[in-house]
């Protein structure tokens, strides 16, 4: 695992993610996105939906997962990428990784969202692969920057008023 330079496949369904956890925000959700792929097409992108649906698992990756998985009517989704704003929760890379996915790339990391407020659970993407022994790759820090201004532009519209 580590940071990397994107690619143009990479940036492509990363700036999807982005553009769902910035139509989150201008719902009312909190500033995450997911874009599942395969085969070079987008099968899902999803934000945050937990206040919305009053589900604390709605989160992005979570949500991108039932709806790529209803799309191709099966549980598994061998040979996707998951393309998420954030470095996945304990809950959502658990998700991911019994879905099959292949690999995982984010953007923002776990200590960014807790920096922003969130109550996140201190644990990497990279010690739940190595404790879990996953096969799943790990790429982090892609369009970080972007990833990480989602934070900036959630504050600025809710304050402190929608964290959980």
């Amino acid at each position: 695992m580590g940071h990397i330079m994107a690619s143009a496949i990479d940036e492509r369904f990363m700036k999807l993610a982005i553009a769902a956890a910035k139509r989150g925000i201008a719902e009312g959700q909190s500033p995450f996105g997911c874009c599942i792929a395969k085969a070079g097409k987008p099968l899902a992108i999803a934000h945050n939906e937990v206040w919305i649906n009053t589900d604390i698992t709605a989160h992005a990756e979570v949500t991108a997962i039932r709806r790529a998985c209803k799309k191709i009517g099966k549980i598994k989704l061998s040979g996707c990428t998951a393309y998420t704003t954030c470095e996945p929760c304990p809950m959502c890379f658990s998700a991911l990784h019994w879905a099959g996915i292949k690999k995982i790339v984010y953007g923002a990391s776990i200590s960014d969202a807790k920096k922003c407020g969130f109550g996140e659970l201190e644990i990497s993407a990279a010690k739940m692969k190595r404790l879990g022994k996953g096969k799943l790759k790990i790429h982090a820090g892609v369009m970080g920057k972007e990833c990480t201004e989602l934070f900036a532009l959630f504050r600025k519209k809710w304050g402190k008023k929608k964290l959980y």
